[in-house]
């Protein structure tokens, strides 16, 4: 290639460049240039030297989400409240180990300036190193802040995307013609069921979110506190309480449950939150849950994990934008951990299809709530949304991750469990 061919090379011919084999998607560029296929239903818009320079600085896909997040980079063909189309797409796309001279060529693109990480996106949390400012990975404080930068965004966001039952965690379709709504009361019927609880149980759920499980149970005359680290949750949560007349039987706290002082509960719930505990903590978690259900009591684990058992970041995007310290491991780890910390396991089981199925709901709800979503967030967090929805979607089809229930006894002195035979609860 001649000086002057290099000289005047485009941004397709810098993409060119760094895929292998056929492009899945149409690109184009802001310097009029295009590379893929005519016809491509779906097409990437690279509409500033900016796009480049993040997708230059941060390979992968937190380059492309500081990009598209901006606007900088432009997904056409699809929603933005449901992206699944173009990242299936993606899937396709295969990257060679770019030649040296192409930092070159990008430098007459963008200017030296241009080859400089821009600012991020404010959605985006600060990278861990730098998040020794808010105490040490899972203190209470740095606990408490990782939570906020997800939960706290605004109750009226998550009624529109979540739906009525405000339920953030794995739904379970009883059929394949089950909607959202009903597979999540199915979800906290199979919880309530599998712990055997009755009128007059004492229930602890950890990390409760707005309340679901804790007012799922008191209508069933179950003592219930749930606690949540997010102040919105629980501001929330205690006033569906009031509104719902169960102030007698069930409360929600602003707290992190290691400030809890009761004790003796007949049943533990921990719905969603082991994903945020980190693994090296979950000995002390497991043995905290043990010291405060009573003998013979049963505890139930939903959590998200990974199909093998070796402890892993959630990836770099997952990470910044929306799971800061978040950190997944299998399910025998965690069984495991519990046994060694004292339980007895008495079954798990996986719920991986049910949560690709129960993403693909919320996705549809941002869809359908796409401009008030945008008013009470603004445009880039509901973008940002829209990608992680159909992104994890996308990973519990491939079977990147799972959701695994596992649920486990703290056995009496006699050493036997207080439960029937067999399984007492309706799958």
């Amino acid at each position: 290639m001649t000086s002057t061919t290099r000289e005047t090379r485009t941004i397709a011919d810098l993409v060119d460049e760094v895929v292998v084999g056929p492009l899945p998607v149409r690109i184009t560029a802001y310097d009029g240039s295009k590379a893929g296929p005519d016809s491509a239903q779906r097409t990437l818009h690279i509409g500033t030297p900016r796009a480049v320079s993040y997708l230059a600085t941060a390979p992968g896909d937190l380059g492309m989400a500081r990009a598209y997040t901006t606007g900088d980079l432009v997904v056409e063909g699809v929603h933005p409240g449901n992206p699944y189309d173009v990242l299936v797409d993606l899937e396709e796309l295969h990257f060679r180990r770019p030649d040296p001279r192409l930092v070159v060529d990008l430098a007459k693109v963008l200017g030296l300036r241009g080859l400089t990480p821009p600012p991020p996106p404010p959605q985006e949390a600060l990278p861990r190193w730098r998040r020794v400012t808010e105490g040490l990975r899972h203190s209470f404080t740095r606990d408490r802040e990782a939570i906020r930068h997800h939960y706290d965004v605004s109750n009226r966001f998550y009624e529109h995307v979540l739906g009525p039952t405000m339920t953030y965690t794995c739904a379970v379709f009883p059929d394949l013609d089950a909607d959202l709504d009903a597979a999540q009361e199915n979800k906290y019927r199979l919880v309530f069921d599998k712990l055997g609880l009755r009128r007059g149980d004492r229930l602890l759920d950890i990390g409760c979110g707005w309340g679901g499980m804790v007012r799922y149970a008191a209508r069933r005359g179950v003592h219930a506190l749930g606690v949540t680290l997010s102040r919105e949750q629980a501001a929330w949560a205690q006033e569906a309480i009031e509104r719902e007349g169960l102030a007698d039987l069930a409360r929600v706290r602003h707290d992190d449950y290691r400030n809890v002082a009761e004790s003796g509960f007949d049943a533990i719930s921990s719905i969603g939150i082991t994903e945020h505990i980190g693994v090296r903590n979950y000995p002390g978690y497991f043995q905290w849950m043990l010291a405060h259900v009573k003998e013979g009591g049963l505890v139930l684990n939903h959590c998200i994990t990974r199909p093998d058992n070796r402890p892993r970041s959630t990836g770099a995007f997952i990470d910044r934008y929306i799971f800061p310290d978040g950190e997944l491991t299998g399910s025998g780890r965690i069984i495991t951990t519990m046994q060694d910390s004292g339980f007895e396991v008495l079954h798990e089981e996986n719920l991986r299809e049910h949560y690709a199925r129960t993403l693909a709901g919320w996705s549809e709800n941002l869809v359908e709530h796409w401009n008030a979503c945008v008013d009470e967030v603004g445009e880039a967090t509901a973008k940002v949304w829209g990608l992680y929805l159909a992104g994890s979607r996308r990973g519990f089809e491939r079977n990147v991750v799972q959701l695994h229930q596992v649920l486990a006894t703290r056995l009496d002195g006699s050493r036997l469990p207080r439960v029937p035979l067999r399984p007492w609860w309706q799958s």
